[in-house]
């Protein structure tokens, strides 16, 4: 079977992902994880992740794939035992030291290679599992002829997993120094500042106080961003050449942009939404121009307009409740009465709410929703449920 793996920075999005159809959710914990510190879980958030992941039949892993320091080696012995006390499936590690430390201290923990390790033969994979490893992230910088050559020449019980959709790093496998030489926050160790979606200019040696702007697009140019992965039309492909594990970037995601990108890789592998209309729901949230990345080959030299952002829809709100035909809602982008509000939700398929009768909590009504988080009620026949999602054509 198939595995659709979903990102989760929060409890929130953690939520979001198994209510539309995950898989399996991958999170950070406190030590050696490569997102933000708003990213990581605590031992108390992994342990109620992992009651929720497992209530449904789930899975949950938890990164730590951060490079480890010489300070750190000693404290992972406890850590793997803790995350396998909290309910953590696996870890995620790139660090070798990092996996033969865990495989020794806590052989019940499966171990998961991950991306930064950079795998991309079946040599390497050998290693790796040998060392006790029981799935390889495949580096991003692969073809699907070169997985499928990979899989045929590794243990059957060895999975492979790959990216399928979000953020991709103009560096090989994420591993950049960009962040930590400007800055001195390496995205190595989980704190990168992406300088690379900045905005330059050049400047001639001898007039240091004279910038003159690199337009490519609009008012700046972004010659060091890199597109974003979008594989809906490749799943087939990916499937067929061995990968059993599908998996979705996107830690530092809104649990909205997460709810929508999973619903429409799930229905189109479900079949029940086309590849055409599952691309009209990955257009709808925040991205950077998309790329199938290398699995056809090389990437193209075309990365103009990489940096700039779109999105044909804005996230309205999150639905609480909806009883006697009235929906509660908590607000996040603006809107009026009288829009169309469109529904994302697992069990319906363009819903679109009518926000014609809208009241506040004191049942005043309310012709102009701009108060970000209020709780507001709309009046509506559809069966929405909490945990529904709206959005509105941007």
């Amino acid at each position: 079977m198939t595995e659709l793996l979903a990102p989760a920075g929060s409890m929130e999005a953690l939520k979001a992902a198994l209510r539309f159809g995950a898989d399996a959710v991958y999170l950070g914990g406190p030590l050696l994880q490569l997102r933000a510190k708003s990213a990581g879980f605590t031992f108390e958030d992994i342990e109620t992740a992992a009651g929720l992941v497992h209530e449904k039949g789930k899975r949950l892993y938890v990164t730590v794939n951060a490079l480890a320091h010489n300070d750190e080696i000693h404290l992972l012995p406890d850590y793997g035992n803790q995350l396998l006390d909290c309910g953590a499936d696996a870890a995620i590690v790139s660090d070798l030291g990092v996996l033969t430390t865990l495989h020794k201290s806590c052989p019940k923990l499966e171990l998961h290679v991950s991306t930064q390790a950079s795998c991309q033969n079946y040599a390497s994979a050998h290693v790796w599992y040998e060392l006790g490893a029981r799935r390889i992230v495949l580096a991003r910088e692969m073809t699907v002829d070169e997985i499928r050559k990979l899989r045929k020449n590794i243990p059957d019980d060895l999975e492979l997993e790959a990216f399928i959709h979000g953020a991709m790093c103009m560096a090989y496998s994420g591993r950049c120094l960009l962040s930590s030489a400007i800055l001195g926050r390496s995205g190595n160790r989980g704190d990168c500042a992406q300088p690379c979606r900045w905005k330059y200019a050049l400047v001639e040696e001898t007039r240091p106080n004279q910038s003159f702007p690199i337009i490519e697009e609009g008012n700046a140019s972004y010659i060091l961003s890199s597109r974003d992965l979008n594989c809906v039309t490749l799943l087939d492909e990916l499937i067929d050449a061995g990968v059993t594990s599908l998996k979705i970037e996107g830690r530092m995601k809104t649990e909205y942009y997460v709810a929508v990108v999973v619903n429409a890789y799930r229905r189109v592998l479900d079949g029940t939404m086309t590849v055409e209309e599952a691309q009209r729901e990955l257009d709808s949230v925040s991205h950077r121009p998309y790329t199938t990345g290398f699995y056809l080959g090389e990437l193209p030299q075309d990365h103009s307009n990489a940096g700039v952002y779109t999105q044909t829809h804005r996230f309205a709100g999150t639905v609480l409740a909806c009883e006697n035909d009235v929906a509660t809602i908590q607000q996040r982008n603006r809107f009026v009465k009288g829009d169309a509000l469109e529904v994302i939700s697992p069990a319906l398929k363009n819903a679109v709410l009518y926000a014609n009768d809208i009241t506040d909590e004191s049942g005043h009504a309310v012709d102009v929703a701009n108060r970000v988080q209020q709780i507001l009620r709309i009046k509506t026949d559809l069966p929405l449920a909490p945990g529904d999602f709206l959005r509105i054509k941007a």
